[in-house]
């Protein structure tokens, strides 16, 4: 059973929202923060990226960083940017893009559905990613990003739900992106108890997004409850989160960009990728998208070939290893280009699908020599690999739209 809780949001007065409003911390580099808070001083970058406010050459894990994205939290409280609900309240999060809506419940979960497995993982994270977001939420007192979550559909939640959308929003406004935002708060103390005990009845909730948050903050909590070891409940007990049905959301491909061939001639390198994929070369002059798993896009020397992966390079009994970025992963850049790990490996990027398969041309064109377009792993899998306890090779999954920063904070006091 999944436990949810309704909370005080800390969130942007109506009139200052569509500034407060920001991209998740992890999505940009400092420059590109950088600019997007220029002539913008209520954007919630100054908490979530607080190294903006110092030179470039900070490092974004110095004690001033944590120190700043503090006071800069407790300036926009000050100054009326952002003002506490008065009664704890579940909120509801839409989303619209291209035509398409995601709609999600805004609440708390508890660590302890972390801790036992209720909410499932599919990543490994990094420690000092992980210790860097332990510092900002104890430093800041706050959940201050919201973790991604997934659930498989139920009709009664989303009836609930939906129901709720009829009456008059809280926020709705569009970002630069042509993003819409849409914001309801559930105030009536009947409707958050009905909807708390149905999540009573979900078996399990799944990280799409915010691993690192998720676990930063469950550790915030372990702390906490060491230090204080009376039995009273805490609110660093549950952490920030939004649940999407599963059939709302979209995942995109994430699509690979290598340096160099690693020595090998065009004519060499495919004759190699001959061993374990059907080569076709594309009489195409645009890029190559493919429609069905286990095939993919190569792009090199101005020209695209479609791979089409062998049957025997691949269990399709083993979650894992069937997915399209393993296959791509274990039978061409590693043995092949020599990418034996992507998370480290400087000779190698990745290049979500929000920003097209023309990104991969500019890259090539650019800094990189071979681009490889992915079709897109899909929610079905990553719940598989979820339930049975499994990771996904890095860079597996991008969703889009992304849930934007500063609506929605959870204090820990």
């Amino acid at each position: 059973m999944a436990r949810i809780k309704a909370f005080n949001a800390l969130r942007p007065d109506s009139k200052l929202v569509e500034k407060v409003a920001a991209l998740p911390y992890d999505v940009m580099n400092y420059e590109e923060a950088k600019g997007m808070v220029e002539g913008n001083p209520y954007s919630f970058l100054y908490v979530d990226r607080a190294e903006i406010d110092f030179q470039y050459d900070i490092d974004p894990y110095d004690s001033r960083v944590y120190e700043k994205a503090k006071n800069n939290l407790d300036n926009f409280i000050d100054k009326g940017v952002l003002l506490k609900d008065e009664k704890p309240n579940l909120y509801i999060y839409r989303q619209i893009m291209s035509g398409r809506s995601q709609t999600g419940l805004v609440c708390c979960t508890a660590i302890d559905d972390y801790i036992n497995g209720v909410i499932k993982r599919h990543e490994h994270t990094r420690a000092d990613k992980e210790k860097d977001r332990i510092n900002h939420v104890d430093i800041c007192n706050a959940n201050t990003g919201p973790i991604f979550l997934t659930y498989k559909k139920n009709t009664d939640i989303s009836n609930v739900i939906e129901n709720e959308t009829k009456k008059i929003p809280s926020y709705n406004f569009a970002t630069g992106d042509g993003i819409t935002h849409i914001v309801w708060v559930i105030e009536d103390d009947d409707i958050v108890g009905r909807l708390t005990l149905m999540f009573e009845n979900v078996d399990s909730l799944y990280i799409a997004d915010g691993h690192h948050r998720a676990a930063a903050a469950v550790k915030v909590g372990i702390n906490r409850r060491k230090e204080n070891l009376n039995n009273k409940s805490r609110e660093s007990d549950y952490f920030l989160s939004v649940l999407y049905p599963d059939e709302e959301l979209k995942i995109f491909d994430y699509n690979r960009v290598v340096k160099d061939l690693n020595g090998f001639t065009i004519e060499e390198l495919i004759n190699n990728i001959s061993k374990n994929f059907h080569v076709e070369k594309l009489k195409i002059s645009k890029p190559f998208k493919p429609s069905e798993t286990h095939t993919f896009g190569m792009y090199v020397e101005k020209q695209w070939y479609k791979l089409k992966a062998k049957d025997n390079t691949f269990n399709k009994e083993d979650a894992v290893e069937s997915l399209d970025v393993s296959i791509l992963q274990n039978n061409l850049l590693a043995p092949i280009l020599g990418v034996d790990d992507p998370r480290k490996d400087k000779r190698v990027d990745f290049v979500g699908g929000i920003r097209g398969l023309n990104g991969l041309v500019e890259r090539v064109g650019k800094d990189m020599k071979i681009a490889f377009s992915m079709y897109p792993t899909t929610i079905e899998e990553l719940m598989r690999i979820a339930d049975e306890g499994k990771v996904m090779p890095p860079k597996s999954t991008w969703f889009e739209p992304k849930i934007r920063s500063g609506l929605f904070i959870h204090t820990l006091d």
